[in-house]
């Protein structure tokens, strides 16, 4: 098979996304998410895409985290999508932005409840020193929002990634894979195609 262009990236994704969601035997959300801290050293974890739009890519996440820190620290970003039925990977870089409270509120607001009360009790990448210290913050903050709505923590809300460039791999037979990027120049998206 080989990768058709539109005219934007966020396009593509959508429609490689779409049919990525039809495989229900693998999370299609599922993205590994590099960040690296001032002086470049870099970290990867797997996250979960929540949003796409024209601008970007959405996710949620502890900003006392690691990644937080490093997202404040060096405001730039590269994912990495896999999705094996249909034989496509997705790269996207860039720039990351906060995004705004009403935002995070809304997405928080759409979570069960008990990942509400996770967001309260984890002190996300901080150290454990068991784990009945982290079901004991657990039971102390569903005592502590018993029967009320969870506000969002303060240190809890979205990112959006907004790609500078992004890479579409199509796997093809004999490693013939085809490739296409896509990149920010001055303001609008240039494509080109390149060896697998």
């Amino acid at each position: 098979m080989v990768l058709s262009g539109y005219a934007d990236p966020m396009t593509l994704f959508g429609v490689y996304f779409a049919r990525a969601k039809e495989d229900v035997t693998h999370d299609p959300t599922a993205v590994a998410l590099a960040t690296a801290t001032r002086a470049g050293f870099p970290s990867v974890r797997m996250v979960l895409l929540k949003a796409i739009d024209e601008r970007g890519l959405v996710f949620f996440t502890n900003y006392d985290s690691r990644k937080g820190h490093e997202l404040h620290q060096n405001p730039q970003a590269a994912m990495c999508f896999y999705w094996p039925r249909i034989e496509v990977q997705v790269r996207a870089e860039g720039a990351v932005e906060k995004l705004s409270a009403a935002d995070s509120d809304a997405y928080f607001n759409s979570r069960e409840r008990l990942s509400q009360i996770g967001a309260w009790a984890s002190q996300q990448s901080a150290p454990l020193p068991t784990r009945e210290v982290l079901l004991h913050r657990v039971a102390e903050m569903e005592s502590r929002f018993d029967g009320q709505p969870i506000p969002r923590p303060p240190n809890w809300g979205g990112f959006l990634l907004v790609p500078q460039r992004m890479e579409f791999w199509q796997g093809n037979p004999g490693r013939l894979h085809d490739r296409l990027v896509y990149e920010q120049t001055d303001g609008a998206w240039q494509t080109s195609r390149l060896f697998p």
